[in-house]
């Protein structure tokens, strides 16, 4: 069963990882080419890549973490390279709820505005940098996880 849990943890980590990677890769692409119909696609893709693979993934990562910890016995009440992955984890969740989150519904619904005037507004460009900026950084926090969680230090 320990196991079962490890590769349902590791299988989280590889749809969190991977759609926050590969969402960064489609949006940064999207920028370069800015018209209205594509622009709003890539908007309303990235938010349902959200729904389909991160929330699922995050939910995998918690859950089966904890199950993994405990089954293992690693100890959730000293600092370790758990508890802080788990606060860099949770760090992570608390600027993609308060700051991705936001940019992402406002990029939807201004690309939609787009869509009605053939242009994109002007602040959808700064919404959208402020998205490139946070999303560089809440990529980079998942990834100092990984390497904790691997290398065990």
């Amino acid at each position: 069963m320990d196991k079962l849990f490890v590769f349902l943890h590791v299988l989280g980590a590889v749809l969190f990882l991977g759609n926050i990677i590969t969402t960064a890769f489609w949006k940064v692409s999207q920028d370069r080419y800015p018209a209205p119909e594509s622009t709003h696609r890539m908007a309303v893709s990235v938010m349902k890549a959200d729904y389909v693979f991160t929330i699922p993934g995050i939910a995998l990562i918690v859950v089966f973490g904890i199950l993994t910890a405990h089954a293992y016995g690693y100890s959730l009440a000293e600092w370790n390279w758990l508890t802080m992955s788990i606060g860099l984890f949770a760090i992570s969740g608390i600027l993609w709820g308060t700051v991705l989150l936001p940019c992402q519904l406002q990029m939807v619904k201004l690309s939609e505005q787009g869509l009605k005037t053939g242009q994109l507004p002007a602040q959808y460009s700064l919404v959208s940098k402020r998205w490139n900026v946070w999303g560089s950084v809440n990529t980079i926090i998942p990834i100092i996880v990984l390497f904790l969680m691997v290398v065990k230090p």
